[in-house]
C-alpha cells in the first residue's frame, strides 16, 4: 500500500516516500513492539507440545491406548502401549520442537526487548517459562542441550548432564521471580493482560507458578538424599497456588482447527484411542476399595451396556460385540474420525482448556513431601485438599450435577479414599489420587512419579507393565524419551553418541534423577 502511495507522486515526492518507508534498519520487521505479543503464541506452543507428545506418554503412563494391538518394531504409534518408540520419526519430539523453535527463540527475543524497555513483568514471565520449558524437557529426555543451545555460530551442540539442567532451572526460576518482583523504573506493558493468554497479566498469580515449578522440581529429587529438601517442597507449595483459581489453564476457542483443542473431536487426532483398564479400576471401587468416583462420570464413557471397561498396554480390543467394546475419549465409537456433531467430554473437547498447573496437583505434592517428612497430619490435611480441589475441577463437566454431587458425598465418606485418621494414611493413596487428578493432562508430571517409584505397583495399586515389551527394551520399561530424531539423529551424531544415544535400549536408561 505504501509503495503504491509514492508510485502515484511526482519526482518530487520521492525524497519524503523514502524517508517513510525508512522506519527501522530490521528489513523483516519492526524494531520497537511490545514484546507482550510474543506471549500468546510461546503460551499455547507449551501446550501444544505437550498434547502432541501425549500420544506417546499417555501409553507410557497408562491413561489411554491404543485400540489396535501392535508388536511392531518400526511403525505405528501404538509401539507406545508396549512402552516402545516410532523408529526414524520424529513421534514425541514436540516437546523438543517447541522449547527450542517455537518457544525457544520467541522466548528469548521476548525477554531481549522487555528488558530494552524495562518491562521487568514481562522479563520475569520469560523467564519463568523458559525455566519451566527446561524442566519439562529434562524430564522427559534427561541430558538435553541447554548451555550451547542457542549459539548461532554452531551447527552441532554438546549436551549437558540433568543435574546442570536442574540447577540452572532453580536459578532461572528465582529470577524470574524477582523480576516480577520489581516495581522501580518500569513502565510494565499495556498489552501483557491482553496478550497473556493464562493469567491476563497477573504478575502475583504468575510468581505463584513460579513458586509451584520450584516445588515440583524440589519433589523431583526425593531420591538424592544431599539434595531433598522435604520442607522446601512445602514451603514453596504454601508461596504457590491458594485454591483453583489460580490453576495455569491454556484457553481454546474451539470454532476451527486452527484454534482447537488438539485433543477435541475438531482435529480429530485421538480416534483410535479408549481410556485405559488402569483409570477405569481407580475410579470404578476396585482400587479404592467399594469407592466409586463421581469423575468417573465426567472423565469416562462406559460401554453402550452400561459397564466400564478400559484397554490393557499393548493388548488393544478385539473380539468384543458393539455392546462391550470401549469407547474413545469423546465416549463415540472408536474409528478413523469423530461422527459429525461430536462434542467430546471432559479435556477432549474442542474448546476445553488443558491445565499445565494445578492447585491440586500442588496439594498432593506437598501431601508426599510431608508423608516422606513424616508428617501424617499435616500429609492427610494437604491430601484432603488434593482430593476436593481435583472433584471441584471435574465437577465443571460433569453431565448432571445432581448425579456427581450425590456420588461425591458418598466417595469422600468412604475411609480408603479419606482416611479417619492421620496414620490410615498411606503413600499410595496420595500417588492414586494425584494420579487421577491429572489424568488427561499432566503426563509428564505422571510419568516423573511412576518412574520415581520405580512402576511400584505396591504404590501404584494395580499398575501392570506391558508384556512383553517393545522388541527394542531388552525386558525394561522406559524411562526418558530419545531426542528428536531429524534434530538429533541426522544432525548430531557426535554428541548423542557421547550419551549412549544410539544404544538400542537408550530410551529404558534411568535418569539422574532415577538414581540413589
Amino acid at each position: 500500500m505504501r509503495t503504491l502511495i509514492c508510485t502515484a507522486g511526482a519526482a518530487l515526492m520521492l525524497s519524503s516516500c523514502s524517508k517513510y518507508l525508512d522506519v527501522n534498519t530490521n528489513p523483516n520487521g519492526p524494531e520497537v513492539v511490545d514484546p507482550a505479543l510474543y506471549l500468546s503464541s510461546i503460551e499455547a506452543n507449551y501446550a501444544l507440545g505437550m498434547q502432541f507428545d501425549a500420544r506417546l506418554i499417555g501409553p507410557y503412563v497408562q491413561n489411554f491406548h491404543h485400540v489396535t494391538a501392535s508388536t511392531s518394531a518400526s511403525t505405528g504409534t501404538n509401539n507406545a502401549d508396549r512402552h516402545g518408540y516410532v523408529r526414524l520419526s520424529d513421534f514425541g519430539g514436540d516437546i523438543w520442537r517447541n522449547v527450542y523453535w517455537k518457544g525457544g527463540v520467541n522466548t528469548l527475543d521476548m525477554i531481549d526487548q522487555a528488558k530494552e524497555q524495562k518491562k521487568w513483568d514481562l522479563v520475569g514471565v520469560g523467564y519463568v517459562l523458559q525455566a519451566f520449558g527446561w524442566q519439562w524437557l529434562t524430564d522427559y529426555h534427561g541430558e538435553i542441550i541447554l548451555r550451547e543451545a542457542f549459539n548461532e555460530d554452531q551447527n552441532t551442540f554438546k549436551y549437558d548432564a540433568q543435574d546442570v539442567v536442574y540447577s540452572y532451572v532453580d536459578s532461572l526460576t528465582r529470577a524470574g521471580i524477582a523480576e516480577l518482583e520489581k516495581n522501580s523504573d518500569g513502565v510494565g506493558s499495556t498489552l501483557f493482560s491482553r496478550f497473556d493468554q493464562i493469567y491476563k497479566g497477573d504478575r502475583a498469580r504468575w510468581r505463584k507458578f513460579a513458586w509451584g515449578l520450584l516445588a515440583i522440581q524440589q519433589q523431583h529429587l526425593s531420591k538424592k538424599s544431599s539434595l531433598y529438601k522435604p520442607d522446601s517442597v512445602i514451603a514453596f507449595v504454601d508461596r504457590a497456588f491458594a485454591n483453583n483459581t489460580d490453576d495455569a489453564l491454556v484457553p481454546y476457542l474451539g470454532q476451527a482447527s486452527t484454534d482447537a483443542n488438539f485433543f477435541g473431536p475438531l482435529r480429530n487426532n485421538l480416534p483410535n484411542f479408549g481410556q485405559s483398564a488402569f483409570i477405569v479400576r481407580l475410579t470404578d471401587g476396585t482400587v479404592f476399595t467399594g469407592a466409586v468416583d463421581p469423575r468417573r462420570l465426567a472423565m469416562l464413557t462406559p460401554s453402550t451396556d452400561g459397564i466400564y471397561r478400559g484397554l490393557q498396554p499393548g493388548v488393544g480390543q478385539s473380539n468384543q460385540t458393539v455392546s462391550t467394546s470401549v469407547r474413545n475419549l469423546w465416549g463415540t465409537t472408536l474409528a478413523s474420525a469423530a461422527p459429525t456433531g461430536t462434542v467430546g467430554k471432559y479435556l477432549f473437547q474442542n474448546n476445553a482448556v488443558f491445565p499445565i498447573m494445578s492447585y491440586a496437583q500442588l496439594q498432593f505434592i506437598k501431601a508426599e513431601a510431608a508423608f516422606i517428612k513424616g508428617d501424617k497430619a499435616l500429609a492427610r490435611t494437604a491430601y484432603m485438599n488434593g482430593v476436593n480441589a481435583s472433584l471441584d475441577f471435574v465437577r465443571t463437566y460433569a453431565p448432571d450435577l445432581t448425579a456427581y454431587n450425590a456420588a461425591r458425598t458418598a466417595y469422600i465418606a468412604s475411609a480408603s479414599v479419606i482416611p479417619p485418621t492421620p496414620n490410615d494414611l498411606t503413600l499410595s493413596q496420595i500417588m492414586l489420587q494425584k494420579y487421577i487428578a491429572q489424568w488427561g493432562w499432566g503426563f509428564l508430571e505422571t510419568w516423573c512419579d511412576l518412574r520415581k517409584y520405580d512402576y511400584d505397583p505396591t504404590v501404584f495399586t494395580s499398575f501392570t507393565l506391558p508384556d512383553p515389551y517393545f522388541v527394542d527394551n531388552n525386558g525394561k520399561p522406559a524411562y526418558r524419551v530419545r531426542p528428536r530424531y531429524n534434530s538429533e539423529y541426522i544432525w548430531n551424531v557426535d554428541a548423542l553418541t557421547a550419551i549412549g544415544g544410539f544404544e538400542i535400549d537408550f530410551h529404558t536408561k534411568k535418569m539422574w534423577i532415577h538414581q540413589p
